[in-house]
Order: C-alpha cells, then sequence, then structure tokens
C-alpha cells in the first residue's frame, strides 16, 4: 500500500497543482477524470508503437550514442508524447467545455498524469522504495512538463484555427523534444549526462512550462475580464 501510495502522489499532486492555476473557468471534474482515465489508457497504443519499432528496427540499435538518440527521440519519445496527443486531440480537444486558453494544459496534463502515473506504479512496482523517490522528483515530473508544453500549443491550436496543424506539429515536436534529451541522458551510461544533463534538460523544461502557464493565465485573465465588462454593458 505504501508503495502504490508513492506512486501515485506525485501524478495527483502535479494535477492539484494545475486544477488550482486555472483561476478563471474552471473545467469539469468529470471531465478531468475522465482525461486522466483516457491518459492510462494511452499507455497502449504507445507500447504497441515502441513494441513496432523496436522490432523493425531491432536488427541494428546497439548501444552507440547516434543508436540510444535513435531508441529515446522516436521508440520512446514519439511514441509516447503521440499517443498522449492522440488522446488529447480527438477525445478532449472537440469537447465543448475546452473553451478557454488555459484549457489545453489543463486536459494535457491530466492525460499527461494519467500515462505517467500508470507508468509510474509500474516502475515502483518492479523496482521498489528507491526508484519512486527518483521518480517522483524526476521522471513524473519531467512528465507534467511535457505535458504543459503539449497543452499549451493545443491551446494555441484550439485558438487560431489559420494555424491549427502548425500548433498540433508543435505540441507533439516540443514535448517530444525534451521527452528524448532526458530519456538520452537516462540511457546514455555517461554518469555525467545521467546526473547533469536530465537535471538541466528537466529544469529548463520546468522553466517552459512556469512561463507558459502563467502566460495561459494571464490571456485567461484578460479574456474572462473581456467577457465580464461585455456582460456589464449589456
Amino acid at each position: 500500500m505504501g508503495l502504490f501510495a508513492l506512486a501515485i502522489a506525485p501524478g495527483i499532486a502535479i494535477c492539484i497543482f494545475i486544477y488550482f492555476k486555472d483561476k478563471y473557468n474552471r473545467e469539469p471534474i468529470s471531465l478531468l477524470a475522465w482525461s486522466f482515465i483516457l491518459g492510462m489508457l494511452s499507455i497502449i497504443p504507445a507500447i504497441i508503437l515502441e513494441t513496432g519499432f523496436t522490432k523493425f528496427f531491432g536488427n541494428w540499435v546497439n548501444e552507440s550514442l547516434p543508436h540510444i538518440a535513435f531508441f529515446t527521440f522516436v521508440v520512446i519519445a514519439l511514441s509516447e508524447e503521440g499517443s498522449k496527443f492522440l488522446v488529447l486531440s480527438c477525445f478532449i480537444y472537440p469537447r465543448k467545455a475546452f473553451d478557454d486558453p488555459f484549457d489545453g494544459i489543463v486536459y494535457a496534463v491530466m492525460v499527461g498524469m494519467g500515462f505517467a502515473t500508470l507508468e509510474n506504479i509500474s516502475y515502483v512496482f518492479q523496482h521498489g522504495l528507491a526508484t519512486a523517490f527518483l521518480r517522483m522528483f524526476m521522471s513524473v515530473p519531467a512528465h507534467g512538463t511535457f505535458a504543459v508544453l503539449m497543452g499549451y500549443f493545443t491551446g494555441l491550436a484550439k485558438f487560431n484555427r489559420n494555424k491549427q496543424a502548425w500548433y498540433f506539429f508543435l505540441a507533439i515536436l516540443i514535448p517530444g523534444i525534451f521527452h528524448g534529451s532526458f530519456d538520452f541522458c537516462l540511457f546514455s551510461g555517461n554518469a555525467w549526462l545521467q546526473a547533469i544533463g536530465a537535471l538541466l534538460t528537466l529544469v529548463i523544461a520546468i522553466w517552459l512550462s512556469l512561463k507558459a502557464i502563467r502566460k495561459k493565465q494571464q490571456t485567461s485573465k484578460n479574456r474572462f475580464d473581456g467577457l465580464a465588462d461585455a456582460g456589464d454593458r449589456i
């Protein structure tokens, strides 16, 4: 029970943090819960894609850095971020509740934390307490930042339909770059890259995520205030 609590705690904490950052037009709890559940289910297409990539390229993937880069950026990052984006864009994006610039971040984080929490449960029960604490401060927050960046660009797509395809592309590309960089450092086998590279990638991703959150909060506030002013005039 203790391991299970440690496995789910960081993902739930990040969901609560983002929920309370959505100050002006909070989303229905039921849809947030479904987003989290769908995020958990998005691990299925990710596994299928990763297995397919591994089988197709398995004959030449080895431990050299170029091949590790291919594995982390394409096999892992593209499969996982693509699967999360598939859920976000197909099941959440069209909903009427997705009606505010900040909503992209909120829903993307719910999806991302569903994915990361299920993944975390698997890792923690396989590897124990030390892994639980390490992933609590590294891997799960990293998934949180990937989700914020995905949600930022998905929100831009929602309210800039003439550039929707471009922002959708960025919603996969930018999180994929950070996800691939983070995993590349961890899988490199180089102690410096593992210790400093992964941490630096996470710190930059956190900085960009907090910046994106503040920017979308301000956009949401301006929109909310504008609607309120229009209502007063009526």
